[in-house]
C-alpha cells in the first residue's frame, strides 16, 4: 500500500489537507490535549468548544484582516445551504429597509405601511445574479424557486456567460454588457443584493478580482450595492478586501478543512436590519428558517444547535498553519504560491496545444480548478490519461460528471512537488500521445 506522501491527490472536494493537521487531528480525535475526551465528544457548550470557536475566528480575522464591521459565523449546509440562506436573510433586509422608510414617511399608520411595502415587494424587489458557471446557475435557480410563491420575475440574471460562448460556460463578458438592476439615482429601484460565485469549480472559471462595477460606494443608502460572494473554492487563496462585501460564504471542504462547516462573513448592520417575523409573513415572505437565520446564529455565537467542534478545530489548524507558513505576508503569501502552482500547470498545457485544450478563456482561468480536454474531448485518450495517471498515484483528476474532461484542483494543501509531478506526467503523456485514427 502506498504511503500518504506517495499519492498526489487533486480532488475537487473534499480536498487534500495538510498532513501535519491530519496527524494532530488524529490525536485530538482520540484524546484532545490530554483531557481524556475526543474533540468529537465534548459538549459544544463547554469552555473548550468556545475556545475553539474563538481561536478559529482570531486566525481567520488575522488572515483576511476582517474589519470590526463584520462578524464570522459557523453554520451547517455548505455553500448550497447558503444559496437559500442568502435569499431568506437578504430579502428580509430589503423588506426592513422599506418598512422603516414607510414608517418614517407614514408615521405609525401600520395598515398603510404594510400595504405600501406589499406593493413595493411585488413591483420593485429584484435579486441580481451573475451566472458564470454551474454553481452560480444553481444559486439563481434556488432563488427563483424560493420566491416562486410570490410570483415570477424577482430574479434578475444580470449575466449569463453562456450567451456569449456558444451555450457553454467558460468566459466572463465585459461588465458593460451586464444588466444589473438600475439604482434609484438612475431611475431604477436597485436590487436586494448582487450575487456572484468567485470561482466555479465545475467549469474552471474564476473572477480576476471584485468586478469594478460592484466596487462602488454611494452616499445614498438606497443606491448601495450589497455584494454577496460565494468563495467556497478559492477561500484563503488570495487577498480579499472584506469591507467591500456584505456577505462572503464558503464551504470548508476545499481550502479550509473538512465537510460539515460553512463559514459566513457578514456585515453586522445586516444582522441588525431584520423586520419582525409577523411583518414579513404579512407581506407574504417567509422568515428565515432558524438554522439559516444569520442574526440567530450570530446572537448564539454559532452555537444555536450542536456544531461540529472537531471540524471547526481542523479549520482553525489549517488557518494557523497558513499564518505560520507565510508569517506577516498572510494570505498574500499563499496567493503567490497558488499563482506559481497554477502557472506551472497552465504553461505545460499551453506547450502542447494539439493535445490539451484548456476549457475557459485565458482571461478567466481558475487558479484552483484547472479544467481541460484532450484532443477536443477524445474519450479514449481522456480515459487513457486518467487510467495511467491513477497507476502513477496521480488521483482525483476526473472532470465533473456534468461536463467530463479532466480537472486538476490546485487547492492550498496541494504541495508544489505534486504539481510538478503532475506537470511532468502531462508533458510525458503529450509527447507519447497520437491522434486517433481518422483524425
Amino acid at each position: 500500500m502506498p504511503g500518504r506522501e506517495a499519492v498526489a491527490y487533486f480532488g475537487a472536494g473534499p480536498a487534500p489537507l495538510p498532513t501535519p493537521v491530519l496527524q494532530k487531528g488524529a490525536e485530538a480525535f482520540v484524546n484532545f490535549e490530554e483531557t481524556g475526551l475526543s474533540l468529537a465528544e465534548i459538549s459544544h457548550r463547554s469552555q473548550t468548544a468556545n475556545k475553539v470557536l474563538a481561536d478559529t475566528k482570531t486566525a481567520l480575522t488575522s488572515l483576511l484582516q476582517i474589519p470590526d464591521s463584520h462578524d464570522i459565523l459557523f453554520m451547517h449546509g455548505g455553500g448550497s445551504g447558503e444559496f437559500s440562506a442568502v435569499v431568506f436573510n437578504m430579502v428580509a433586509v430589503w423588506v426592513e429597509k422599506r418598512r422603516k422608510k414607510a414608517e418614517d414617511e407614514l408615521g405609525g399608520d401600520e395598515p398603510k405601511i404594510l400595504q405600501r411595502v406589499k406593493s413595493e415587494l411585488q413591483h420593485e424587489l429584484r435579486l441580481d445574479y451573475l451566472v458564470t458557471g454551474s454553481w452560480s446557475l444553481k444559486a439563481s435557480q434556488e432563488a427563483a424557486n424560493l420566491l416562486e410563491p410570490l410570483g415570477k420575475g424577482f430574479v434578475n440574471v444580470a449575466l449569463d456567460s453562456r450567451e456569449s460562448n456558444a451555450g457553454k460556460f467558460g468566459t466572463i463578458p465585459p461588465e458593460d454588457t451586464w444588466s444589473l438592476s438600475s439604482p434609484g439615482s438612475k431611475g431604477g429601484k436597485g436590487s436586494a443584493f448582487v450575487y456572484y460565485c468567485d470561482n466555479e469549480t465545475v467549469d474552471g472559471v474564476e473572477f480576476p478580482g471584485l468586478p469594478h462595477c460592484l466596487n462602488q460606494s454611494s452616499q445614498d443608502p438606497d443606491d448601495e450595492l450589497l455584494v454577496v460572494a460565494d468563495m467556497s473554492s478559492n477561500f484563503l487563496s488570495r487577498r480579499v478586501d472584506v469591507s467591500k462585501y456584505a456577505v462572503i460564504f464558503g464551504g470548508a471542504q476545499k481550502n479550509i478543512g473538512i465537510t460539515d462547516v460553512t463559514l459566513v462573513i457578514v456585515r453586522k448592520d445586516i444582522l441588525s436590519c431584520q423586520p419582525p417575523p409577523s411583518f414579513l409573513h404579512a407581506v407574504g415572505v417567509w422568515s428565515p428558517p432558524t438554522i439559516f437565520s444569520w442574526p440567530v446564529i450570530a446572537k448564539n455565537n454559532s452555537l444555536y444547535n450542536t456544531m461540529p467542534i472537531f471540524s471547526i478545530w481542523i479549520a482553525g489548524e489549517v488557518m494557523r498553519g497558513l499564518l505560520e507558513t507565510h508569517g506577516q505576508k498572510g494570505v498574500a503569501g499563499q496567493e503567490e504560491l497558488a499563482n506559481q502552482k497554477a502557472k506551472i500547470l497552465y504553461d505545460t498545457l499551453d506547450t502542447y496545444p494539439d493535445v490539451y485544450q484548456v476549457v475557459p478563456h485565458q482571461s478567466v482561468r481558475s487558479r484552483m480548478n484547472i479544467c481541460f480536454r484532450i484532443r477536443q474531448g477524445d474519450a479514449a485518450q481522456e480515459k487513457a490519461f486518467l487510467e495511467y495517471a491513477e497507476s502513477q498515484l496521480l488521483q482525483g483528476l476526473k472532470g465533473h460528471r456534468s461536463v467530463g474532461g479532466i480537472r486538476a484542483s490546485n487547492y492550498n494543501a496541494v504541495p508544489m512537488r505534486n504539481v510538478q509531478k503532475l506537470a511532468a506526467y502531462m508533458a510525458d503523456f503529450a509527447r507519447k500521445s497520437k491522434p486517433a485514427s481518422g483524425h
